[in-house]
C-alpha cells in the first residue's frame, strides 16, 4: 500500500492505530484526526473504532457530504493523494459492530429523537448514517421549513392568473415556462429549474408580474421582493435579466416600472450579514425577512447551512422561489440542496393529479406526467424547463448526453462533430494540434480585443472579450489556469510585439481583467470580466452592465488579475461565444460530470473540448454524488 511522504503537510503526526492507517493512506487529513481526537478526549472515548468514525464524519463536509454512511464508506471512500491507494487493504471495521459501538458512544445521539435523553451531542446517528450534529439539525430544519411552505397554499384569483398566464406566456403557451409561472403563483415554495438558456430568469420576471397582478386584484399593497443569489456576480446578472425582461412584458406600465426598480443582492447581504461570523445573520426564525417574495438565483451553489438560515428567515405567509440548474457545480460547502429538492428525475414533471388538472385549466393545455406522482406538496412547485433558447443543437445534444451520465452517447456526439462541437483527443498538457488550435483562437480573440480597446471602443472590446474563453478545472499545474494564462500571454506577446514593455506592471489598452473580490462601491463582483480601453489620453477599465458599459479608472480596482484563462467554477453563470475546455488527467478529483456539463454549457456557438477518451468517460461517469438525506426527508 502506498503511503504519504512522512513530511507531507497532510500527515497527522499524532495519529496512531486506526487513525494512523487511514491518515497515512490519505483518507483522513490532519484536521480530521485532530478534531476527532479532541472530541474523544472530551468524552473519554477510548474505542478507536468510534474515533475513526468521528474523523470520517468530520471529513464528510470537507468533501461536500452531509453525513458518512458507515455501512458504505469502504466502497465510496476517496483519498487525498495523487498516488494509487488500495482502499480494500485498509483495516476497515466490520460495518455491523462498527455501527453498534458508535451508537453506544457518549459522543453520539441516536435517531431523530434520542431515547436516551435530550443532552446535546456532537454527532447524530440515523441508521448507519453519521452526521455532525449541526448538519443533522440544518438538514431537518430545511426539510421542515420547505414542507411547511409547500403545504400552505396561498389564496389565488384563478381568473386573474388565467388571464395573466395566457397574456405573458404567448411565446410558449403550451410549454414549461407557462407551467412554471402558474405553479409559482399557486405555491408558497416553488422551484424553476433548467439548464442554461432555458429561460429561467425570463420566467422569474413573468412570475413576479403575475404576483403583482394578484396583489393588485386582492387590494393588497405593492409586494416587497428580495432578488438574491449566492454571489455578487450572480445577483447582478439576475437584476439585469429582470430589468431587461420587464421592458417587454405584456402588463401595465405600473408593473413594468415596479419590476425595473427591483434590486438584487447577495444572500448574505439579504439575510443581514454580521461581521465576524459566517453562520449567523440578523434575520432568522425570531426576526423574519420582511419580504413577501424571496427569489434565489443560482441556487445550486447554496449550501445546506446557508439554505437553512434562509428557509428559517422566510415568513410563513411569504413565497420562496429557487432558480437554478441542479446539474451544474454545487456549493463548495456541504449539501446539494437544489438537486435534492428537484430529485433524481430532472427532466420529467412530478406533479400530483390535482395540480396537473389545475395547471391544465389555467394554461389551456394538457399537462403530461412522466414520473410517478409525488407524496406531499413540495414536488407540485417544482418545474424543470427543457427548451433551450441559447445555444445550437450540437452543444445541446452534447450537454444532454453528459447530464444523463451516458458516456457512450457523449463520445458518439464528440466523434460525430456536429456544428459547434470540436473534440481534440489528446492530453491537454501536451503540445500538438490542440495547443495550435487554442493558440490561433486565443491570439485572434486577443488581437480583436486589443484593436477595439486601442480604438477607444469599450463595447467592441467587451464583445471581442466575450467571443472566446479558455476554461480549466485547476488553478495550477499543467492543466491549470496559471500555466495556460502564461502560455497565452506569451503567444500574444509574439503576435503583438510592443504590447507592453517587458516587466511593466502598468495597465495597457487591450488588457483583459478578471475581478477577484467583490467591490460594492463600484458594483463589481468576483468573476466579472473587463477590458482596459483607451479614453482620449487616459486609460479606463470597461465592464458590461445592464446592456451598456461602465468605465472605471484602473487605479480604483483593488482586486483584479489578467484574464487569459479562468476556472470552470469562476465561469459558472456566464456565457461566451466559444470556449476551449481543457480537461485534466482522468485521475483528477475535480473531474466530475457537473464540471464537464458546466464547462460545455458556457459556450453559445462552439465548444472545443481537449482531453483523452478516458478523461471524458471518467468525467461523465463520476457525478459529484454528495451524501445527503434531504431528498428522503422531502
Amino acid at each position: 500500500m502506498t503511503t504519504l511522504d512522512p513530511f507531507d503537510v497532510r500527515r497527522a503526526r499524532s495519529a496512531h492505530g486506526l487513525l494512523a492507517a487511514f491518515a497515512d493512506a490519505g483518507v483522513l487529513a490532519a484536521a480530521d484526526v485532530h478534531v476527532a481526537r479532541c472530541l474523544a478526549g472530551l468524552c473519554d472515548e477510548s474505542d478507536e473504532r468510534v474515533v475513526l468514525a468521528v474523523a470520517l464524519a468530520v471529513r464528510a463536509p470537507r468533501l461536500g457530504h452531509v453525513h458518512v454512511d458507515l455501512a458504505a464508506i469502504q466502497k465510496t471512500a476517496t483519498v487525498d493523494s495523487d498516488k494509487p491507494v488500495d482502499l480494500e487493504a485498509l483495516p476497515w471495521p466490520p460495518a455491523g459492530p462498527w455501527v453498534t459501538v458508535v451508537e453506544s458512544s457518549a459522543l453520539t445521539g441516536v435517531g431523530e429523537d434520542d431515547p436516551r435523553g435530550a443532552a446535546p451531542t456532537p454527532l447524530r446517528l440515523l441508521d448507519s448514517r453519521l452526521h455532525l450534529d449541526r448538519l443533522w439539525r440544518d438538514e431537518r430544519s430545511v426539510a421542515a421549513d420547505l414542507v411547511a411552505l409547500a403545504d400552505a397554499a396561498p389564496a389565488v384569483d384563478d381568473a386573474v392568473l388565467r388571464d395573466g398566464v395566457r397574456r405573458l406566456f404567448t411565446d410558449e403557451p403550451a410549454g414549461r415556462q407557462a407551467l412554471a409561472g402558474a405553479s409559482a403563483v399557486l405555491s408558497r415554495f416553488a422551484v424553476i429549474a433548467g439548464g442554461p438558456g432555458t429561460g429561467k430568469t425570463t420566467t422569474v420576471a413573468r412570475v413576479l408580474a403575475l404576483l403583482a397582478e394578484q396583489a393588485r386584484a386582492a387590494g393588497e399593497p405593492e409586494l416587497l421582493v428580495a432578488l438574491a443569489a449566492p454571489t455578487g456576480k450572480a445577483a447582478a446578472r439576475l437584476q439585469e435579466a429582470v430589468h431587461a425582461e420587464a421592458a417587454t412584458l405584456a402588463t401595465d406600465e405600473t408593473v413594468r416600472a415596479w419590476l425595473a426598480g427591483l434590486e438584487a443582492a447577495t444572500l448574505h447581504r439579504t439575510l443581514g450579514w454580521r461581521p465576524g461570523t459566517e453562520s449567523r445573520f440578523r434575520h432568522d426564525r425570531s426576526n423574519r425577512l420582511p419580504h413577501d417574495v424571496v427569489v434565489v438565483d443560482e441556487s445550486s451553489m447554496v449550501s445546506l447551512s446557508l439554505m437553512a438560515r434562509l428557509a428559517e428567515a422566510v415568513r410563513p405567509d411569504a413565497r420562496l422561489i429557487l432558480v437554478g440548474d441542479p446539474q451544474q457545480l454545487v456549493a463548495i460547502e456541504a449539501g446539494a440542496v437544489l438537486g435534492d429538492v428537484v430529485g433524481p428525475s430532472s427532466t420529467g414533471l412530478r406533479l400530483s393529479a390535482p395540480r396537473r388538472a389545475r395547471l391544465a385549466e389555467l394554461t389551456g393545455h394538457p399537462v403530461e406526467a412522466t414520473d410517478p406522482p409525488p407524496e406531499g406538496h413540495v414536488a407540485d412547485g417544482v418545474i424543470v424547463l427543457e427548451r433551450v433558447h441559447r445555444f445550437g443543437a450540437g452543444i445541446a445534444t452534447l450537454a444532454d448526453a453528459i447530464r444523463r451520465g451516458d458516456a457512450d452517447a457523449t463520445l458518439a456526439v464528440l466523434r460525430a462533430a456536429p456544428a459547434g462541437v470540436i473534440w481534440l483527443e489528446q492530453d491537454a498538457a501536451d503540445a500538438g494540434p490542440a495547443a495550435d488550435l487554442v493558440r490561433r483562437r486565443a491570439v485572434t480573440a486577443g488581437s480583436a480585443v486589443i484593436d477595439a480597446a486601442r480604438a477607444g471602443s469599450a463595447a467592441g472590446a467587451l464583445d471581442a472579450l466575450g467571443a472566446f474563453r479558455v476554461l480549466c478545472a485547476h488553478r495550477r499545474g499543467p492543466y491549470g489556469v496559471a500555466t495556460w494564462a502564461a502560455r497565452i500571454e506569451d503567444w500574444l506577446a509574439v503576435a503583438r510585439p510592443g504590447l507592453r514593455p517587458a516587466g511593466s506592471p502598468r495597465p495597457f489598452a487591450g488588457q483583459a481583467l478578471l475581478v477577484t473580490q467583490n467591490d460594492r462601491e463600484l458594483r463589481l463582483f468576483n468573476g466579472d470580466t473587463g477590458v482596459v480601453v483607451a479614453d482620449g489620453d487616459h486609460l479606463r477599465a470597461a465592464f458590461e452592465r445592464s446592456g451598456g458599459t461602465v468605465l472605471v479608472s484602473p487605479s480604483r480596482l483593488a482586486a483584479v488579475e489578467p484574464l487569459h484563462a479562468m476556472t470552470v467554477h469562476k465561469a459558472q453563470g456566464s456565457q461566451v461565444g466559444a470556449a476551449a475546455v481543457l480537461l485534466p488527467d482522468a485521475s483528477s478529483r475535480l473531474l466530475t460530470r457537473e464540471l464537464l456539463y458546466t464547462a460545455v454549457t458556457r459556450a453559445r456557438d462552439e465548444i472545443i473540448l481537449v482531453g483523452r477518451e478516458v478523461a471524458v468517460r471518467e468525467a461523465v461517469a463520476r457525478p459529484a454524488g454528495r451524501a445527503s438525506g434531504l431528498g428522503l426527508r422531502l
